[in-house]
């Protein structure tokens, strides 16, 4: 068990003679109770108390989820199922929870999204097989009503965990409690408490080993580390406050279950307090830009570690997978949206007369020029109309340069524009660029030579290298809030992390992404 010195950290309130030994003895009994070989008491039951109500409500939205599933694929193949009771179902749910469980889906620290979904996935593959096996005879009704319902339950039970995540995060219980330390601890817990999904929720911060936890809040419009002055309810002084203190880092740190380094503080020496706490995880941060950092692989080296840097994205088995999975979303896509793109064409030519569509030279792949199909969604003299604008708005000129994109907007029609612009509608004729094999489905979308031009050569390069998508990471998440830095980073995450798995992740998320509108412009 570490001292933890709370002296001369300019954060426990002073008064009297003697207060610094008395904090410290305090603290010390305070975590002595609560640290020490086994959690104890409170703490241990408050974190596992977290861990049931999270479990219990991720298996309520995946019972939902396959009972879904299930209806659905008795739906499709109605009166080929003989014989099929009530407990066959009952057992085909078990299967498929204790199927997640054992791919991690319920495990004390929430893996991040894709993860997740990568688990989901091989969980109904596993219950589809095992359902096989145990049903014994090859029945081809079997057979297909089981496969339906695995395949629906994953992206139907990838919805229910957000739909149950985004209650849970309201209710401060989703991610586990996290303690970051070290240089820029406080900018790297703002991070993790924007992105929740993570499953890392920070509660305090230490910004040297020789300091205590300052307590982290998040409020409303505003993440920031809240520091002890501010619950002060009392003048400062050698009784309560100095007591209230002590009380709360002792609770800090007993309650956090995942422990972060931040890459400043990688040293051994620096961090090896941390693995004197009985943290569930303590995880050393390390920014590297070049490598992949979903499902990072490393290698023994002897006394060094290895990273592996691999881009799966240019392998050529992964190049015909992206290929089918264009394949297999693109045509019956343009056989689901073929007549609602007529009528959006005929509600373009009556708001502005001429063509309701109209091809735009993009930038693609190897940096060729791609024709790319579009519905019209702004006035035939647009670019006047811009140039215009921009003269006269000096605050337009500047969100132009910073986004490549307007709020207010004056080219788009009004009406069906800024309609099918909002829900990306206007994009529905890619589809046919998708078939050409001039896109795919997900990737870094397709801009013109003027913005993409806004971007340093290095990452031109490295967009140029892979495919264009008619939806891509930036859509799902900044869309048009992200400024060019926003796309650069995000870009760059998607052709580092290619997996089948974060195209999945995109696609599902897109729905949501469109219904909503978020960030459009």
């Amino acid at each position: 068990m570490p001292d933890v010195d709370v002296a001369n950290t300019g954060l426990l309130p002073a008064g009297g003679p003697g207060w610094q030994e008395r904090a410290q003895e305090r603290l010390q009994e305070r975590l002595h109770e609560r640290l020490g070989p086994a959690r104890s008491g409170r703490s241990e039951a408050a974190a596992w108390s977290r861990r049931l109500i999270v479990t219990g409500a991720l298996i309520g939205g995946d019972v939902a989820a396959v009972l879904a599933a299930c209806g659905a694929s008795l739906l499709l193949t109605a009166g080929a199922h003989p014989g099929l009771t009530p407990a066959s179902l009952i057992g085909w749910c078990a299967l498929q929870i204790g199927a997640l469980a054992l791919c991690g889906l319920y495990e004390p620290i929430e893996a991040e999204p894709i993860e997740r979904l990568r688990r989901r996935g091989l969980a109904a593959a596993f219950a589809f097989g095992a359902a096989l096996l145990v049903g014994g005879g090859p029945a081809p009704w079997l057979w297909t009503a089981t496969g339906i319902a695995a395949l629906l339950s994953i992206p139907l039970g990838h919805y229910a965990e957000g739909f149950v995540r985004a209650r849970l995060v309201r209710r401060g219980v989703w991610g586990a409690a996290t303690i970051v330390y070290g240089e820029g601890a406080a900018e790297l817990a703002r991070s993790l408490a924007a992105r929740p999904e993570l499953g890392l929720r920070p509660i305090g911060i230490v910004r040297a080993p020789d300091q205590a936890v300052e307590p982290f809040r998040i409020e409303p419009f505003r993440i920031e580390p809240l520091r002890i002055e501010a619950l002060r309810t009392v003048p400062p002084g050698p009784g309560e406050a100095a007591e209230r203190a002590t009380e709360q880092r002792a609770d800090l740190l007993a309650k956090a279950e995942v422990a972060i380094c931040t890459p400043g503080e990688r040293a051994p020496d620096r961090f090896a307090w941390l693995t004197r706490h009985p943290f569930r995880q303590v995880i050393v941060a390390h920014h590297a830009p070049e490598v992949e950092t979903v499902r990072l692989q490393t290698r023994c080296l002897g006394s060094v570690v290895g990273l592996v840097v691999r881009r799966a994205i240019f392998l050529p088995h992964n190049l015909r997978l992206k290929r089918a999975l264009d394949l297999a979303v693109t045509l019956p896509a343009l056989l689901l949206f073929g007549p609602l793109i007529g009528v959006l064409a005929l509600a373009v030519k009556l708001a502005d007369p001429g063509p309701a569509f109209y091809v735009q030279p993009r930038v693609g792949r190897d940096g060729r020029t791609i024709r790319v199909y579009k519905l019209r969604s702004m006035f035939r003299d647009a670019e006047a109309r811009l140039a215009d604008h921009l003269a006269a708005d000096e605050a337009a000129r500047r969100e132009w340069d910073r986004f490549c994109k307007l709020r207010n907007d004056p080219r788009v029609l009004p009406g069906i524009g800024g309609f099918i612009r909002r829900t990306s509608l206007d994009e529905l004729p890619q589809l046919l660029n998708v078939l050409r094999g001039d896109m795919s489905v997900v990737g870094p979308r397709p801009f013109p030579a003027y913005h993409t031009e806004r971007f340093g050569p290095t990452f031109q390069a490295l967009r140029a290298s892979v495919p264009p998508g008619l939806t891509g990471l930036w859509q799902i998440s900044a869309r048009s809030d992200g400024d060019l830095a926003v796309q650069e980073q995000q870009d760059s995450f998607y052709i580092r992390n290619w997996s089948i798995w974060i195209d999945l992740y995109i696609l599902l998320e897109t729905v949501p992404a469109v219904l909503t509108a978020k960030g459009a412009r």
